[in-house]
Formats: structure tokens, C-alpha cells, sequence
């Protein structure tokens, strides 16, 4: 076990609409002024990921996600053993966070515990803004991340 600090990593472009979920979910929990608690944003690019979660205890990952067929503003919340890349979501990004948990563990740098909060998007064009839908998950999103920081063990 790495014992470190818990980390949040947003996920994502808030210039291509609800690919902002990530951020959007950072700028909510910055506000609450977490002690222990990392909070960092990433583009997704999987390098970008291991580093972040390097050492932590607790890694959770917040990211924008198309299915077929869609429901914007669902969320669905993976722990590292459910994510396999070509699960039949796709992230907004070119690779998925299955791929950076792939390239993880090959170099042994996966954290301690791993939950990813994927939000369905409807909007992904260019623009500022969540769609109505995904705005409006983003309460329930930040509530259900600060009950993971609370688990004993997060």
C-alpha cells in the first residue's frame, strides 16, 4: 500500500461542452477546501493520469463518456477491477481511462484504491457549458465523490 494522500482527478476540455464534466466537478469540490485531498484536472492523456494518482491511496476519476444508447447525465461508477478497455462506453478522449489502468499496471503505478465516475455526455462540439442534463448531475456527482473520500480506507 501506498498510504498516500487521496486524489481527485476531473478528466477533461470544458471548451467542448460536457467534456467540462471533470473540471466542472473540481471547481464544485474546490469550494469545500478538502484536507488531504488532492484535486487536479487532466486532458486524459494516460501519462497525465498515472502521474497524478502516483502514491495515492485513494484515486477518483471523474470523466465525460458516450454510450449507445445514450443517457445524458447518468452516472456510472467503475472501481478498478470493471475497467476493460472496448467495455462498450467510450471516453471523449482518445484513449480511455481503461487504457492509462492497462499501461498502470504494467509499470506498477497503480494507486491503492481506483473509482471512476464516467457521466454520460450530450453535447460534445465545441463551446463553453454543460447541457442541462449533465449540469444537473453534477450535484449528485459531487456528493457521491465526497462519500468515497469518506469511506474508511478512501
Amino acid at each position: 500500500m501506498t498510504g498516500g494522500p487521496a486524489v481527485v482527478i476531473g478528466v477533461g476540455n470544458p471548451y467542448r461542452r460536457d467534456d467540462g464534466i471533470g473540471p466542472a466537478a473540481i471547481a464544485e469540490l474546490q469550494d469545500r477546501r478538502l484536507a488531504g485531498v488532492l484535486l487536479t484536472i487532466a486532458d486524459g492523456e494516460p501519462t497525465q493520469l498515472l502521474d497524478a494518482w502516483a502514491g495515492a491511496r485513494l484515486a477518483v476519476v471523474i470523466d465525460a463518456v458516450r454510450c449507445q444508447p445514450a443517457n445524458p447525465g447518468r452516472i456510472h461508477r467503475s472501481t478498478l477491477d470493471q475497467l476493460h478497455p472496448g467495455d462498450g462506453s467510450a471516453s471523449t478522449h482518445g484513449l480511455g481511462i481503461p487504457d492509462a489502468v492497462r499501461l498502470a499496471r504494467v509499470l506498477e503505478r497503480v494507486p491503492d484504491r481506483l473509482v471512476v465516475y464516467a457521466v454520460e455526455a450530450a453535447e460534445l462540439g465545441f463551446g463553453l457549458g454543460l447541457s442541462a442534463a449533465v449540469a444537473a448531475a453534477v450535484p449528485d456527482l459531487v456528493r457521491a465523490v465526497l462519500a468515497e473520500l469518506a469511506t474508511p480506507g478512501g
